[in-house]
């Protein structure tokens, strides 16, 4: 990256002359191509792409909100707290540039400087999994509510075998919010399947299996799933792999065909590693039951006491809807506190196993503490009564559970001297080398009109040839209309849309650049 404008904030502060604001492409497009791209691409998660300047600069305020607050990129545990392996932060000086940057109207730069755009995600990160398993194709419904649906993959385990990496392809990455991968050897999952009409099966809180085993948390951004060097979790001979596939609320139906890659060893000398939930809700909690009274914010308390020597390679809480905070620590017997993970603001759609940076070692006799609050107030947004209510335990998403996983296994002393990932920060997009576009010539972006600008109830698309596809975007990024055009001069219906600012964009059916419009409803 270039660092001209870097050296001038860093000299002036922020409020810089204009002409010497970060630029898009010397400053701007680095840190967005790594640490924003991999959710935010077309038909990702993030629900607009920013692999271009032109959606990047409409975006440019929302995008100084996002970082500056914090939100984005999705990272819910305190750095301050423990820094964990595989961190997805920024640092304040990629902050303070993407602030100038949008405030100074987001200028371009020189495209002679502009960076590969990054790959779509979706290619498989581990290259050559030793078993790799499909869901059958499945046509998620148009609902107002989540949907978390179940499915039982086909796989060919004949014999025991440790699972070394494991990684989740969404197949429709819009859609895919997150995915927990368990393990069942009671044949349970497959018959909850064949009872319910359809690919899989709908459940919540788990797979509707209580002796299924958890082997995988995915969350949209996240890397493979690996265990240290000589660790791996044990995948039993003849054991179905199910997972859990959340689908947020959607207008239109759509496809999905998620895969899971594992990467798998049979050595002997293999350590495995257990996915379990060590403080809990039943029978670690110490001041039970749990019950959230109406109008009350409320701390629970779990404790367990190591019967042996672990060592823990991961960490990861769940609650739902209520939960304000939760955090765990460990104290070895005659030694100072050890910090887990603590999470002060929780959100229930970023839930992930976090992996240390270096295992932590706990001796025999070490106490393990877990707590976690709820606001079960009006103050509290996700809530979801109105006024509250009594909210039990339960696995339902609007009942409330506290669990810690840990992914542990005997330990040794020197387990805490390996090494998992030392990286002070995430890997950089090229290396935030400017270079020339290489490869084939990207096509011109198609000459588009759309009027007139403001508009009421209805928008006129001229020059789109048939097949080519549009889509609307609000302010906040978010798709409202997306359709595939006629050709000629065709009527797009907009009165369903609320007043406001909007970004029309339309794409040849051959690909290519996007043409994009700004247009005001009213």
């Amino acid at each position: 990256m270039k660092h001209t404008a870097t050296i001038v904030l860093a000299a002036m502060g922020i409020a810089t002359a204009q002409a010497q604001s970060p630029t898009w492409h010397e400053d701007i497009s680095c840190i967005v191509f790594s640490h924003c791209a991999p959710c935010h691409y077309d038909g990702g998660p993030g629900h607009f792409s920013l692999a271009d300047y032109q959606m990047a600069h409409w975006m440019r305020d929302e995008i100084k909100f996002a970082t500056s607050t914090g939100y984005m990129p999705p990272w819910p545990p305190d750095p301050n707290y423990r820094s964990l392996a595989h961190e997805r932060l920024l640092t304040q000086e990629e902050v303070d540039l993407i602030a100038a940057w949008a405030d100074a109207g987001g200028p371009e730069g020189d495209p002679a400087n502009a960076l590969l755009p990054p790959p779509t995600p979706g290619a498989w990160l581990i290259p050559q999994p030793d078993l790799t398993a499909i869901m059958e194709d499945y046509m998620i419904p148009s609902s107002s509510s989540d949907n978390y649906r179940c499915f039982v993959l086909d796989i060919d385990n004949p014999t025991d075998r440790f699972i070394t990496a494991l990684e989740v392809v969404p197949g429709n990455g819009e859609m895919v919010h997150h995915v927990l991968v368990f393990q069942d050897t009671s044949g349970q999952a497959r018959i909850l399947d064949q009872n319910e009409m359809g690919p899989g099966y709908t459940s919540f809180g788990g797979i509707g299996v209580q002796s299924a085993k958890l082997i995988g948390i995915w969350v949209p951004g996240a890397l493979p799933f690996e265990t240290p060097p000589g660790f791996g979790i044990r995948l039993f001979a003849d054991a179905d792999i199910v997972i859990q596939v959340h689908y947020p609320a959607n207008s239109t139906p759509q496809l999905d065909s998620t895969r899971v890659n594992l990467k798998l060893t049979t050595s002997p000398l293999t350590r495995p590693i257990s996915i379990d939930p060590v403080l809990d809700h039943l029978i670690t909690i110490t001041n039970g039951p749990l019950v959230i009274p109406p109008n009350q914010v409320k701390t629970f308390h779990a404790q367990y006491t190591t019967t042996f020597p672990a060592t823990v390679t991961a960490i990861g809480p769940h609650s739902h809807l209520l939960g304000k905070r939760m955090w765990a620590y460990a104290i070895p017997p005659g030694g100072d506190t050890i910090p887990l993970i603590d999470i002060p603001d929780w959100d229930f759609r970023w839930q992930d196993m976090y992996q240390f940076r270096q295992p932590v070692y706990l001796p025999s006799g070490t106490v393990l503490h877990g707590h976690a609050t709820y606001d079960n107030t009006t103050n509290n947004p996700n809530n979801p009564n109105n006024p509250p209510q009594w909210v039990w335990l339960g696995e339902s998403t609007t009942d409330e559970m506290m669990l810690f996983y840990f992914a542990w296994t005997v330990g040794v002393p020197g387990d805490a001297n390996i090494v998992v990932d030392t990286a002070a920060h995430g890997a950089h997009h090229q290396d935030c080398v400017p270079g020339q576009l290489v490869g084939i010539p990207e096509l011109p972006a198609p000459t588009i009109s759309v009027w007139p600008s403001p508009a009421r109830g209805e928008l006129f698309v001229d020059g789109a040839t048939a097949g080519a596809r549009l889509r609307m975007f609000d302010a906040m990024g978010r798709v409202v209309l997306d359709l595939r055009l006629t050709g000629g001069v065709q009527r797009i219906a907009v009165a369903q849309l609320a007043r406001g600012t909007y970004l029309v964009e339309t794409i040849a059916p051959s690909g290519g650049r996007p043409a994009r419009h700004k247009v005001m409803l009213e």
